[in-house]
């Protein structure tokens, strides 16, 4: 059984590479170990550039999902190169924290309304781009989070990947004709680079491990994991679904080890 997800020469497009340490970059990693053919999507030739050494050899795109008209130049830029696709990985966030830390009340209208078109109205027109050229089958994954919804410094980052979140299962309804599904994964804390940008994330990381039932925070990889086999055909009766994987911490609440220092006087 040696492809029991059943990806060998599944073609499958993976966004927001941005590093080694990226949940896409794992993800695309696992799915070439698994058969797949990945087809990397990159925001700039700039980071294309930067990424040289570690996609060489490996089809490489340029779409900036801020500029709407990238968007169906890239599925159809990957049509003609690949044919149709069996999959896509969302994995595209942006907030800007230029000026630091506001309360969820200050945020502005264009902090706000840029990260929306990017981190989640971009999942609905990458879709809508791709329809086409998808094969019956296919799967849509994005990377939404867990229990730290309601984390103050994680700011407005947070009603926005509710807004995705949402956007995934209402795309479940809108393609089923199609036979494509959707379904996100919402990852606990993370060590990614993404994550050291946003202030005081290293506090909620360690308090999240004390939370998760085996006191150690999910990796990157198991993520991945649980990307690939949502992208796989193995994954072929689960759709509109929002799957966390934080080690429990989210059902972990009355940890006694927690609630032992919380209540000391």
């Amino acid at each position: 059984m040696s492809d029991f997800l059943k990806l060998e020469g599944k073609k499958i497009v993976v966004t927001g590479v941005a590093n080694r340490k990226s949940v896409a970059w794992f993800t695309a990693k696992t799915l070439e170990e698994a058969g797949a053919q990945v087809i990397y999507s990159v925001r700039s030739r700039e980071r294309a550039e930067s990424l040289a050494k570690l996609l060489e050899g490996k089809p490489v795109y340029i779409c900036d999902v801020e500029r709407e008209d990238e968007i169906p130049a890239l599925a159809e830029a990957v049509s003609r190169d690949h044919g149709n696709v069996d999959g896509l990985l969302h994995s595209i966030a942006f907030a800007n924290y230029a000026d630091g830390f506001k309360p969820f009340h200050e945020t502005k209208r264009a902090d706000f309304l840029q990260a929306t078109a990017i981190s989640a109205f971009s999942l609905v027109e990458l879709s809508r781009a791709f329809a086409p050229h998808m094969n019956a089958g296919s799967a849509v994954v994005s990377v939404g989070i867990s229990s730290q919804v309601t984390a103050a410094n994680y700011g407005y980052m947070s009603p926005i990947k509710a807004a995705l979140e949402s956007a995934s299962r209402f795309l479940a309804k809108s393609f089923s004709e199609q036979g494509i599904r959707f379904n996100s994964v919402n990852a606990g804390p993370l060590k990614t680079s993404a994550s050291a940008g946003i202030p005081g994330y290293l506090k909620n990381y360690l308090f999240a491990e004390k939370l998760t039932m085996r006191k150690a925070n999910i990796t990157t990889q198991e993520v991945a994991d649980a990307i690939v086999w949502l992208l796989s055909p193995r994954s072929s009766g689960v759709n509109a679904q929002s799957i966390v994987v934080d080690a429990g911490m989210g059902w972990n609440f009355f940890e006694e080890s927690v609630v032992e220092k919380a209540t000391q006087l």
